[in-house]
């Protein structure tokens, strides 16, 4: 049997991520809004596009991490690439002033599904 193979690369799909992004505590409210614009910026040369945005304040740490007591805590729901996601994380290193970050993969629809179950109980 002879398969044939396709030599176009295939397009990948974006996907659903939400990042938690802690930025340092020494920024004042001018210099959050640059920083969250800076990583927005990123976001956008990559391809993604941002879905929502919620800044949830400034919060203590457990324990002190780089000589840092607290961090604005800022929660980013975006779609992006799954091959430039890589990308993005090295560029977050390198080109922003963000203190830590986390990313998770997300299911859009299942989220709409447990929201509504919700809604309904």
């Amino acid at each position: 049997m002879y398969v044939r193979r396709c030599s176009r690369r295939r397009k990948t799909l974006s996907k659903v991520y939400e990042g938690l992004f802690i930025f340092p505590e020494a920024l004042d409210e001018e210099g959050l809004d640059q920083a969250i614009e800076l990583v927005k910026e990123e976001l956008v040369k990559l391809g993604g596009s941002l879905d929502s945005s919620v800044r949830m304040g400034k919060k203590q740490f457990a324990r002190m991490m780089d000589k840092q007591k607290s961090g604005y805590y800022v929660v980013l729901v975006f779609s992006l690439g799954a091959d430039q996601m890589d990308t993005f994380k090295a560029r977050l290193k390198l080109g922003t002033n963000v203190f830590r970050h986390q990313f998770r993969s997300i299911d859009p629809v299942a989220d709409v599904v447990v929201a509504e179950a919700s809604d309904e109980g």
